[in-house]
């Protein structure tokens, strides 16, 4: 190719691929083993003191999963990604390069269950403290900034409610307080937002949702933007420091604008061992070639369901930015002007038992706790994915008790339209 900057179709076609060197496959291999074979004594000593790049074992890196790793970094525009087995491990990952004991982390409360859910209990064992803040109110995150505050975490389109968050505006406060945003682009995908484009560090996906986009395999990326500091001021030691692991070699200093990846390959992944299968990194990566056509797909099916669904009396309000009545369609404009994601809410009128009998009575969306297929999917948040907190709680994260979630596939739109009615005259 010329000099000529590849499109974004393009990329999520070929980038991080070449034809296979042995066989000249042109589909990237199954690198189906656990180990690799080292030139010599001295090859395998540069290996392991980080002097050389290469395969040592599967668990720290693979070639298949090298190349899912470099295509969505060029999605997302960062400078390096690690894939790691799920987008929890992913999380916990990235916040193990920040935290010591006794650190905390702001968190937007508007996100998905699980995350809440891990944040608030499972990360406590570690003795990493959340503080919660209100992605409605950027003041609150700032209110919520202490000495110990070593990073901020926010959903791009958050879970399940499907609103969009002021990137820019959350990073300026990031950048106040002299830490890194973290920012989730699961339900967006880097097709509809790219969060360093808006001032986002460090970007995690759940691979399981949109970009691997079929529902057969679970995955999660970290991209590193490349765009953080870590010497500053002594805060983040596991990349600034000397490393007794690897001869006294400090990451930042060494491997600048991608330190951060590298941080998280060889001192998260490495230790906490959450490997990526080399076959579900085949199969995300495969999913990935049709990103552009399923999220455009997706989007157009999602806003004819959510008009629908505003003008059906048994609904009490839809939740999708979307739509020009909503209060997110703003930033839906600025953030994501080729569609507001697939994944949103909508509230019955008969409150919780509604919600529960109406995922009952679909029969064409399928009853589950995932987003991001091909087909359409459907869950009551209350009873299922939010259920551990308190009503109060769950209201403040969107999925109040009449809250019904759905995720769009891409069947045809009159189908799923006439799917919801049938239920809801049900």
């Amino acid at each position: 190719m010329s000099d000529r900057l590849p499109g974004f179709s393009t990329l999520a076609v070929h980038a991080g691929a070449q034809p296979d060197p042995t066989t000249g496959a042109r589909a990237t291999p199954i690198y189906q083993t656990t180990s690799f074979v080292f030139n010599d004594a001295d090859h395998a000593a540069s290996l392991f003191g980080l002097q050389a790049f290469g395969n040592i074992y599967t668990r720290i890196g693979n070639p298949t999963n090298a190349v899912l790793e470099e295509r969505v970094a060029a999605l997302e525009g960062g400078t390096a990604a690690l894939a790691v087995a799920s987008g929890h491990a992913a999380q916990v990952v990235v916040l193990q390069q920040l935290l010591q004991p006794g650190d905390e982390f702001i968190a937007a409360r508007k996100l998905y269950g699980g995350s809440i859910n891990q944040f608030s209990h499972a990360f406590k064992s570690f003795g990493w403290n959340v503080v919660w803040a209100d992605s409605d109110d950027i003041a609150s995150f700032e209110r919520a900034v202490t000495p110990r505050t070593k990073a901020i975490f926010i959903e791009s389109i958050a879970n399940p409610g499907g609103s969009i968050t002021d990137i820019e505006a959350i990073s300026t406060v990031a950048r106040k307080a002299g830490v890194p945003l973290i920012v989730d682009n699961t339900l967006a995908s880097p097709y509809l937002i790219r969060p360093i484009d808006h001032g986002a560090d460090i970007v995690v996906h759940s691979l399981t949702k949109f970009l691997g986009g079929h529902g057969n395999s679970l995955g999660g990326i970290i991209v590193d933007a490349g765009t953080f500091d870590w010497s500053t001021g002594g805060k983040y030691p596991m990349l600034s420091e000397p490393r007794p692991e690897y001869h006294g070699i400090r990451l930042q200093e060494t491997f600048g604008n991608f330190a951060f990846a590298i941080a998280c390959r060889v001192l998260g992944l490495r230790d906490l061992g959450p490997a990526l299968s080399p076959f579900n990194a085949f199969m995300i990566l495969t999913g990935i070639e049709t990103l552009p056509l399923r999220m455009q797909k997706h989007c157009d099916n999602a806003k004819a369901v959510a008009e629908f669904l505003a003008g059906h009396p048994a609904v009490a309000s839809v939740s999708y930015a979307g739509l020009a009545s909503d209060k997110y369609n703003q930033l839906a404009r600025k953030y994501a002007p080729k569609g507001a994601g697939a994944v949103f809410t909508f509230s019955l009128k008969g409150g919780y038992d509604a919600g529960v009998s109406l995922v009952s009575k679909l029969q064409l969306f399928s009853h589950l706790a995932n987003v991001g297929d091909t087909r359409s999917l459907v869950i009551h948040p209350a009873s299922t994915t939010h259920s551990q907190l308190d009503d109060a709680a769950k209201v403040k994260s969107g999925a109040g008790p009449d809250v019904v979630r759905l995720s769009i596939g891409i069947e045809d739109k009159e189908d799923l339209i006439a799917d919801l009615e049938q239920a809801l005259g049900a």
